[in-house]
C-alpha cells in the first residue's frame, strides 16, 4: 500500500531478551491516529520489567512509552493535531467512561487492554516485520521506533520552542512523579515528604514537593550520586538506605512525628512498610513502584488503622495529560522544573547499553534518540 511507511524499530522477541534493531513497516494512521516521526523517546522502569514478562504483554513487541517527535499524517477524523506539530505521546485511554469523563484518564476503565494488550483495542496491528504482524500500540505508541502510530487523544500538542527530544519522559515517568505530588496527593505549603527511592520519578516528587512549598523534602537511595542530584534539586535531608536506619533518620527529621507524605518508587515491600511505618498521624504514602504481578506487602495493621494512616496507589501521577505536560514544560522553561538534569541521550543503537545503565542505577533517565530510517 502507498500508505504504508518505513521505520527502524527496537523488538523485543522473547522473555528478557535484548532489544533488537530492525526494519518495519507501518500501516496508514486509521480514522482517529496519527502517525509521528519519533524524535526521541524516553526509557522507563516499565519497559524493562515488560521486557521480562513481569506484565504480560504478547511478544514479539515494539516498546516505548515516553516518545516525543513531529505529526506527519493523521487520521480522516482527527482535527487536535495537523502535520508539523510538535507532540508528546502519554498514556491511552478510552476517553468515554466515568473516569475518563471526569478528569481521571490514568484510571480508564480499559487502561490495561489499550496500554498493555499488544495492539488496538480490537486485537489488529499497526506494525510488520519481515512481512509477520508485531505486537505494538505500547501504552497507544510503542515509540522505540522512528515512526510510531498513536491516537488523536493520547498525542500531546507541545509548544516549539522547547528542545523536542527532551521532552519524551514527560509523558510517563517525570509525569507520575510530578503528579503523585500535585495532582493524587497534593501536597500542602510546610508540609513534610520522603520520597523513597531517588530515581527519575522521585527525583521529579521531590522537584515537585518543592514546588509545592514543602519545607521538609528527605530523599531515601542507596547511591550517594542520586542523594547528592536530590539536594541540588531541593532535598532538605538525605537518607543512604544502605548504612542507615531510613524510619528513625525521618523521625529524627522531623521531631519524632514522622512525615505528612512519602511517596514509594522502588517496587520493594519491605521499602513500601518503611514508607508506611515514617508517616505521621494522618499520613499519606503514595506508590508507584511497579513489582511483579501478585507481588505482596506487609504491615502493622494496628500502625496504619490507629493513626490514620493512608496508602495510595498512583498511576501516571492521576494527570490529564494535554493540561498536566505543557505546565511541566512551562514550568522547565521558568527554570522552576530542571527536569533535563535527570537525563542521559543514547543513539537507537545503543538501547541495550541505555538499558543496562538504566538498570544498575548509573542513568537516571535514558533517551533514546531515533536515527533516519534507511
Amino acid at each position: 500500500m502507498s500508505d504504508q511507511a518505513q521505520a527502524r524499530a527496537a523488538v523485543v522477541r522473547q522473555k528478557g531478551g535484548p532489544f533488537q534493531i530492525e526494519d518495519v513497516t507501518l500501516e496508514a494512521p486509521r480514522e482517529s491516529e496519527v502517525r509521528v516521526r519519533i524524535v526521541a523517546t524516553g526509557m522507563c522502569h516499565t519497559d524493562m520489567i515488560v521486557r521480562d514478562q513481569f506484565y504480560a504483554v504478547p511478544l514479539p513487541v515494539v516498546l516505548g512509552h515516553e516518545g516525543a517527535g513531529i505529526v506527519e499524517k493523521v487520521g480522516r477524523g482527527v482535527t487536535k493535531v495537523v502535520p508539523g506539530d510538535h507532540v508528546v505521546i502519554a498514556f491511552a485511554f478510552c476517553g468515554k467512561c466515568d473516569l475518563c469523563t471526569t478528569g481521571h484518564p490514568a484510571y480508564c476503565r480499559e487502561f490495561y487492554d489499550r496500554n498493555f494488550g499488544g495492539g488496538r483495542k480490537d486485537g489488529s496491528t499497526a506494525t510488520q516485520a519481515q512481512g509477520k504482524p508485531l505486537h505494538d500500540h505500547f501504552f497507544g505508541q510503542s515509540s522505540f521506533s522512528t515512526l510510531a502510530i498513536a491516537t488523536e487523544r493520547n498525542v500531546v500538542k507541545v509548544r516549539k520552542d522547547v528542545p523536542l527530544e527532551l521532552l519524551g519522559p514527560l509523558g510517563c515517568g517525570i509525569s507520575t512523579g510530578a503528579g503523585a505530588v500535585l495532582n493524587s496527593m497534593r501536597i500542602p505549603a510546610g508540609s513534610t515528604f520522603a520520597a523513597f527511592g531517588s530515581g527519575a520519578v522521585g527525583l521529579s516528587a521531590i522537584m515537585a514537593a518543592r514546588l509545592a512549598g514543602a519545607t521538609t523534602i528527605i530523599a531515601v537511595d542507596v547511591k550517594p550520586n542520586r542523594l547528592q542530584l536530590a539536594m541540588a534539586l531541593g532535598a532538605t535531608h538525605t537518607v543512604n538506605g544502605a548504612s542507615e536506619d531510613a524510619v528513625k533518620v525521618i523521625r529524627t527529621a522531623t521531631g519524632s512525628r514522622g512525615v505528612d507524605f512519602a511517596l514509594e518508587s522502588t517496587g520493594n515491600p519491605r521499602i513500601l512498610r518503611q514508607a508506611v511505618e515514617a508517616l505521621d498521624i494522618l499520613g499519606t504514602c503514595g506508590v508507584v513502584g511497579a513489582p511483579p504481578m501478585g507481588t505482596e506487602a506487609a504491615f502493622d495493621v494496628n500502625d496504619l488503622m490507629v493513626p490514620g494512616k493512608r496508602i495510595q496507589g498512583i498511576v501516571e501521577g492521576d494527570s490529564v495529560p494535554d493540561v498536566f505536560i505543557p505546565q511541566l514544560i512551562d514550568l522547565f522553561m521558568q527554570g522552576r522544573f530542571p527536569f533535563d538534569k535527570l537525563v542521559k541521550f543514547y543513539a537507537l543503537e545503543q538501547i541495550n547499553e541505555a538499558a543496562k545503565d538504566s538498570e544498575k542505577g548509573d542513568t537516571l533517565k535514558p533517551i533514546i534518540r531515533m536515527s533516519r530510517p534507511a
